[in-house]
């Protein structure tokens, strides 16, 4: 199913599939709301199981590199140099302290890169065993691969707070070249004919925890509010119009 239809289906269950001159609950507000619960459902998933569906994750293609200072700051350059995503990428849903990142590697998606927590990298040169094997970390919104001389670009699957965000990254906002221009692809991402990244049985406790939360709530607040303006006469006077003495 598309975000949209998703959508369109909540609102009619919240409407209880009355139609509504007066609409007071955006489909965009309800959209929020699936984005919320599917990420909520997606992190308790991982704690209980180790694991989440394949249907959640989304792979952003080629992401190209280039190489940088590893110093984070810019006037006093470390020497040492390590190679950085040229794009930043979205941001992933958190899996308590890690990153919901499945697979990084090279662009065939056989050779995986070891993830690891940007704090470790200090004590790589001084282990002899790994110390010129390729490691890959986060800072912020980029990737970084260390020991990797040479490499143009890796591949990146995982499971992203806003699959949008995804879409656009690989073929809304383009991909970056080799030389570093901007490529655009028609193949744009859109709520009412992309498919949206989430399990059928978990779309279910999706719409029952919205049903249940605040959007109902918020309906039936309107819902009187509607009530009490039909009941108050003097709501349907217009400014051109005074009561008669």
């Amino acid at each position: 199913m598309t975000l949209d239809e998703i959508a369109y289906n909540l609102l009619n269950l919240i409407r209880g599939g009355r139609s509504h001159n007066d609409e007071n609950i955006s489909l965009d507000q309800i959209k929020f709301n699936i984005k919320h619960y599917r990420a909520m459902f997606i992190r308790r998933d991982y704690t209980k199981n180790g694991f989440v569906s394949r249907h959640v994750e989304q792979d952003l293609g080629c992401i190209f590199l280039e190489p940088v200072d590893a110093s984070q700051c810019c006037s006093l350059p470390s020497t040492c140099i390590v190679y950085k995503s040229k794009r930043a990428i979205p941001k992933t849903i958190r899996y308590n302290f890690e990153e919901a990142i499945s697979y990084v590697g090279d662009i065939t998606g056989t050779n995986t890169i070891p993830m690891i927590n940007s704090n470790a990298i200090q004590w790589l040169p001084y282990d002899k065993y790994t110390k010129h094997k390729m490691k890959a970390y986060m800072i912020g919104n980029y990737i970084y691969v260390y020991n990797a001389e040479g490499l143009e670009a890796i591949n990146l699957r995982g499971v992203f707070e806003d699959p949008k965000d995804v879409a656009a990254f690989d073929l809304c906002d383009g991909y970056t070249t080799k030389d570093g221009t901007l490529v655009q692809n028609p193949q744009c991402y859109e709520d009412s004919i992309t498919d949206y990244p989430i399990p059928m049985d978990m779309l279910a406790l999706i719409n029952q925890g919205i049903l249940a939360g605040e959007l109902t709530l918020l309906a039936s607040t309107m819902s009187d509010i509607q009530n009490d303006r039909m009941q108050d006469p003097g709501s349907h006077i217009s400014p051109q119009q005074t009561p008669k003495q």
